[in-house]
């Protein structure tokens, strides 16, 4: 029976470790980036969403203040001369004050 050498032992040695190391490095690190990838991705919709729906708000609040600003409201709008009215004020002092 021959003795096998030490480079043959050393061999034997180096392929079992990277057999029990697992999957190669250059596969984990492809996955980790295809999970970043798919993040970013779904971060890219959530913006978009986002940008759309305020938008939409800005459009819907435009419409709003030139209803609010029409002619027929203005006369509800003009408190020029007039007291203003406090509405948190208990009503037995506002004709105290």
């Amino acid at each position: 029976m021959t003795c096998p050498s030490a480079s043959s032992v050393g061999l034997i040695f180096l392929l079992i470790g990277c057999t029990a190391a697992g999957p190669e490095p250059r596969a984990v690190r492809s996955s980790a980036c295809q999970e970043h990838t798919n993040l970013h991705n779904r971060l890219d919709v959530v913006e978009k969403k986002v940008e759309d729906t305020v938008q939409n708000l800005e459009v819907e609040l435009a419409a709003l203040l030139d209803a609010i600003e029409a002619p027929k409201w203005r006369p509800l709008l003009d408190n020029t001369g007039k007291p203003t009215v406090d509405i948190l004020e208990d009503p037995e002092q506002r004709g105290q004050s």
